[in-house]
């Protein structure tokens, strides 16, 4: 249990600090960033570990956050190139 909260804080934490860098805030909610976070940490574990070798999703740490930010920031870059820009007629 004390793992699924730990994933919700980090989630909405890196999620945050991402739509920050990405210039989204203003756009997203508490629970976009919650879930931008979360698949931010599998998008940076998996980036992290293919670059690495290392496996830095273990436990609470800066090194965590760090990799689930980079994700998540990465995860929005994505989503920013496929959404079509809105223009007001």
């Amino acid at each position: 249990m004390t793992e699924i909260i730990a994933w919700i804080i980090i989630g909405a934490l890196a999620g945050w600090i991402a739509s920050i860098i990405m210039k989204t805030n203003a756009e997203m909610g508490a629970i976009a960033n919650i879930i931008v976070g979360i698949l931010g940490a599998f998008i940076g574990g998996f980036v992290v570990r293919m670059l690495t070798g290392a496996d830095t999703t273990t436990g609470f740490n800066v090194a965590t956050l760090l990799t689930s930010i980079l994700g998540a920031v990465i995860l929005l870059a994505i989503v920013r190139m496929f959404r079509r820009p809105r223009t007001t007629v």
